[in-house]
């Protein structure tokens, strides 16, 4: 089979990438080592009929109406407006952290530890809070995700989160938030339905097997496609340990608690699956299910999640990147690809983006496309 286009990888990127150019009529083949769709966008039934999402929370969030009606052609989606609490001082306290509590612990007139041009995430952290209050909420947390000093992670990475002195609980604002009412796996092989997928294929060992006639879309790690020629990438994974309780109703009060204190284990966060799921699948199942999400960091591609946010990597994958570029018929996308993090929607958005230019005959392989605009 020669098609035109040539995805590896059935992540939503390289899934939304397929779709958009099967809609549109061209030829496509979609390879992935793995034995299911999605990626990392899946999950599974526990024995006792929790469904778990196999590679941590996906909250699907987005303001962008035409996201939303893209999503829906494939499952329909139930409200799930993702709330996240810390445990601190053996409370539950809310994530992002709520300007009430800087008050309540703090006094009504507190200011930020920080003042100036932040150097690097802690420095960006203290201009938002108080010392005391970074210590409580983000060192730890942030320092057993990275396994590094907050010292030496980037500003940026302080972009992801924020002090509500509105009151606003919610994790994202977003106008459309929910979860599939049948689940991600469900979700990603609709979206991929009437495609041809090949699974349990390992593209990267067997390049000449599938000879595409236009163009190879690869939305692995990218420093992997060059078989780490250049030196290695460094990325963030998650151990997961799954813990059933036999009880009546939750353990938890919400979903996702975060567990900032170095005291309380490795663990950064204890999911609780039961929250996640629709009422009308849940009501009847007895027990609960635990996740606890402890951070490494990985050798072995299949568990990369989370590129790592220091300039030393982004120059090394803007090398790698250059070098992609430069290669006539290859398009390589997606996290691991351009070694950036991406929201759900924003992964979509930016695969759609990449799919008309591919449609339209206007992407150049020495092109770099920014990140499209979200507008509700």
């Amino acid at each position: 089979m020669r098609p035109e286009f040539l995805i590896v990888g059935s992540g939503l990127t390289g899934a939304t990438i397929a779709r958009t150019l099967h809609d549109a009529g061209r030829s496509v083949l979609v390879v992935d080592r793995r034995p299911h769709l999605g990626g990392n966008v899946h999950d599974h039934s526990h024995p006792s009929g929790i469904r778990l999402h196999t590679y941590g929370p996906h909250y699907f969030r987005t303001s962008a109406e035409r996201i939303w009606t893209f999503v829906n052609r494939f499952q329909s989606f139930f409200p799930y407006e993702a709330v996240l609490m810390s445990q601190v001082d053996g409370r539950f306290e809310h994530w992002p952290i709520v300007g009430e509590y800087i008050r309540r612990t703090v006094g009504e007139d507190w200011r930020p530890s920080f003042t100036g041009t932040p150097a690097n995430f802690e420095d960006a952290s203290l201009a938002m809070m108080p010392a005391v209050v970074y210590e409580k909420f983000v060192k730890g947390y942030t320092e057993k995700q990275w396994g590094v000093p907050a010292v030496s992670l980037s500003t940026d990475l302080a972009g992801r989160f924020d002090v509500r002195h509105d009151g606003e609980v919610r994790l994202k604002r977003s106008r459309y938030q929910g979860i599939p009412v049948d689940g991600y796996a469900a979700f990603m092989t609709r979206l991929l339905d009437g495609i041809p997928c090949v699974l349990n294929f390992d593209w990267l060992r067997n390049r000449d097997v599938f000879q595409p006639t236009r163009w190879t879309i690869f939305t692995g790690a990218v420093d992997e496609f060059f078989d780490f020629d250049m030196g290695r990438l460094a990325y963030r994974g998650q151990r997961r340990r799954h813990e059933y309780r036999d009880v009546d109703g939750f353990v938890q009060p919400v979903g996702q608690v975060n567990a900032p204190s170095p005291a309380d284990g490795p663990h950064i966060r204890v999911l609780e699956w039961k929250h996640m799921m629709h009422p009308d699948h849940r009501d009847n199942i007895r027990g609960t299910v635990l996740t606890y999400e402890e951070p490494f960091s990985p050798t072995v591609p299949d568990q990369y999640e989370y590129p790592f946010p220091d300039q030393r990597n982004r120059d090394l994958a803007a090398r790698y990147q250059e070098r992609a570029r430069a290669i006539d018929g290859l398009l390589v996308c997606g996290r691991l690809g351009e070694y950036r993090y991406f929201d759900m929607d924003q992964a979509i958005a930016r695969a759609m983006l990449f799919a008309d230019r591919l449609l339209q005959g206007g992407w150049r392989p020495t092109e770099e496309l920014e990140m499209p605009k979200l507008e509700a």
